[in-house]
């Protein structure tokens, strides 16, 4: 299995015992490295699968992974190693632990929309007027910093930031009381148990002797945290990721963790990996010129595999429409001559472009998909379907009740919705207990005779819909169909054909999910498809179009970068940071494998108003435009309201930035100790 790797990658796979920092540059077999490490411990040293974890992002790179790892040992392995993404195993933790917290291990897990929804109806109550993303942002930062709702209470000064700390306070209690965990929970749950049980935290770690992680450039505080409970008896933390790669640090992800990993694990090893086998040499030139403009980096130099090739084009256009026409026939012609679609793509850094692509690829016919847009599992009728689910599995899921209780329409008013919270709230039950422990007449005295009627009605259908769920769950869609009816219900509609087709690719893969594993359960299928992510739904023939974010990791024989201009790509302003936003370059180029576009246009249309540009600094510092006049600017990399963290002081919240000399100054609220310091001296939180 050794032989087809080169030898920084056969110096990485081969590394056994204590701490490893393999440094994957772009395209450079990382992922083909870590599974032949795991099947290398596996199939060569002995090591049984059951005291391996193998922790990343996406459901899709541990399926990868796994099928990889497991191909190269043949039959060696009893059984496979766990290889998960990092939710995914503080689910799988919790189902066994969480009662050490009192809760009970039947709880349910609710997505990003279930929580806005919780928060808004929370702030309604509260008659709070936040911007629901900003509550449900701060709300997910102070769980990932560890932040209980008391500290943020007693910590919280500005007015906004107290609202957000009372909104935390009641949001914390109300998925409590309903036994409900939302993603942060699943590690920060985790986290906690491990911190507060010394007897499982070794036992834990004792169990999981070799640990290895993808992706590490994009773990955030508490996922460091967590890593380094889990190797606390031992430092085989095996660890792969491209700090020129960090790019969320927008949603959380610490780029110290790989920058400092060899500070914070004694003996590390490093392994470079910087034979690029995706791009051809021209790509790599302005790759590695662009990113060396960044001081933050741990240093490496990609050089290609596959040698010279065309080099990097630049499209200038007059505008934004002019550019959507002028990459259309571009692509026409390589249509033409038989390139694959799914072999071109078009990037942008800012999600606004798109809308100019699209109207210009639809009215030339080409054929695109737009990642990005809305997501399968978040359209009406498929969140109508799961949550009926969810209270087949936990009927005292509130939230999920609610969303269920008139759809379809039952003739169930709000007034007599909102009577029977009234009731549950006055008996302290879920709604499924106060409907079925009152008798019809009891019912009908709080609500109405007709709504007590269909309330009864709706609570026996739920007990149908749960038997025939455990007799058969390949047969429970036609039953659960025949009896809910939503086809017909979004069928009456405008766009109901579209919805059918939607219900209908549900229905299957539930169907194909018991078929490839017949002892699923209902709550398994649940808990799988709450941790699906954007990037395990990419797939079909066509075009391309979507944001670097999304790209990371793909690669493609065409690409486009759209919007090469300052104030574009990189973005400037409050809160840029510009070491950021240049691997958000680096990214995107090294996307590409042959033909790389970088477009750029002398104006473009945006809020409301066209604006002319500059071309991009990035295009300059890439070697791509001689003699350019480049503007290096030190932004700063924090903005009022970031979460920080001091060696000495700990979390603070910064109030205001100002520039001193080469640095910026940063005045920070600690816990009610405001102070002024250098930004260089403090970290994201």
């Amino acid at each position: 299995m050794l032989d087809e790797l080169n030898d920084a990658q056969r110096e990485a796979a081969t590394h056994i015992d204590g701490p490893l920092l393999i440094l994957a540059g772009a395209g450079s077999g990382k992922t083909k490295t870590l599974t032949t490490r795991l099947a290398y411990l596996l199939g060569e040293v002995g090591i049984d699968p059951a005291n391996t974890l193998t922790l990343t992002f996406t459901n899709k790179a541990a399926t990868e992974m796994r099928d990889r790892a497991l191909r190269m040992i043949g039959d060696k392995a009893a059984y496979p190693p766990l290889l998960c993404t990092f939710h995914k195993f503080g689910l799988i933790f919790l189902k066994f632990h969480i009662e050490r917290l009192g809760r009970d291990n039947r709880f349910v897990i609710i997505d990003s929309d279930d929580k806005k929804r919780l928060i808004r109806s929370l702030a309604k109550d509260q008659k709070i007027d936040l911007n629901l993303s900003f509550l449900a942002s701060e709300i997910s930062k102070y769980k990932n910093t560890l932040l209980t709702p008391e500290e943020v209470v007693a910590k919280a000064e500005l007015p906004d930031y107290k609202k957000a700390a009372r909104i935390y306070q009641l949001y914390q209690e109300n998925i409590e009381e309903n036994n409900l965990v939302d993603f942060d929970d699943l590690l920060m749950l985790t986290y906690r148990i491990l911190e507060e049980n010394e007897d499982l935290r070794k036992e834990t770690s004792q169990r999981y002797q070799y640990i290895m992680v993808d992706e590490y450039q994009d773990t955030n505080e508490l996922q460091y945290k967590l890593l380094r409970q889990l190797c606390s008896e031992h430092d085989n933390l095996c660890v792969v990721g491209d700090d020129d790669q960090s790019i969320y640090g927008w949603r959380g992800a610490n780029i110290r963790n790989i920058l400092d990993f060899h500070q914070h694990f004694d003996n590390t090893k490093v392994v470079k990996l910087e034979t690029n086998y995706r791009s051809t040499r021209p790509i790599l030139e302005a790759a590695n010129a662009l990113i060396e403009h960044n001081s933050k980096r741990l240093g490496k130099k990609l050089v290609s595999h596959r040698g010279d090739g065309p080099e990097v084009e630049l499209l200038h256009s007059l505008d934004e429409a002019h550019e959507a026409r002028n990459i259309a026939q571009k692509i026409k012609g390589l249509l033409a001559e038989g390139v694959d679609p799914d072999e071109i793509a078009v990037l942008y850094r800012i999600n606004a472009l798109s809308r100019s692509l699209e109207e210009g690829f639809s009215r030339e016919g080409l054929p695109f998909k737009l990642i990005g847009g809305m997501r399968f599992y978040e359209r009406a009728e498929i969140k109508d379907i799961i949550s009926y689910f969810r209270v087949l599995s936990n009927p005292h899921d509130d939230f999920s009740f609610l969303r269920i209780i008139n759809k379809p329409k039952r003739g169930l008013g709000k007034t007599s919705i909102d009577k029977l919270m009234r009731l549950a709230h006055e008996r302290q039950q879920s709604l499924y207990q106060a409907i079925e422990s009152s008798s019809e007449a009891e019912l009908a005295s709080a609500v109405s005779k007709k709504a007590a009627k269909t309330l009864k009605t709706l609570n026996e259908t739920i007990h149908e819909l749960q038997d025939e769920a455990e007799k058969s769950l390949y047969n429970f869609v036609d039953f659960f169909e025949e009896k809910i009816g939503l086809k017909d219900f979004y069928g009456s509609m405008v766009d109901g054909f579209e919805r059918i087709l939607n219900i209908d690719e549900f229905y299957g893969y539930l169907r194909d999910s018991v078929m490839k594993n017949p002892e699923l359960t209902l709550d398994e299928f649940l808990n799988d498809i709450s941790l699906q992510s954007d990037q395990d739904e990419v797939e079909g023939d066509a075009i391309t179009i979507m944001s670097i974010h999304a790209a990371k990791g793909l690669e493609f024989e065409h690409l486009y970068v759209i919007g090469m201009e300052e104030e574009f790509f990189p973005l400037l302003g409050d809160g840029c940071n510009m070491e950021e936003e240049r691997r958000l370059g680096y990214v995107a180029i090294t996307r590409a494998k042959t033909h790389l576009t970088l477009c750029y246009s002398d104006s473009r249309f945006y809020k409301g108003r066209r604006k002319q540009l500059e071309k991009s600094r990035f295009l300059g510092e890439a070697g791509l435009i001689q003699n350019a006049s480049l503007k290096v600017t030190r932004n700063a990399e924090y903005k009022k309201g970031d979460l920080v963290k001091h060696k000495i002081f700990g979390i603070g919240r910064v109030q205001a930035v100002s520039k001193s000399g080469k640095e910026y100054k940063l005045r920070i609220n600690f816990g009610g100790t405001k102070k002024e310091i250098l930004s260089s001296f403090v970290q994201p939180a």
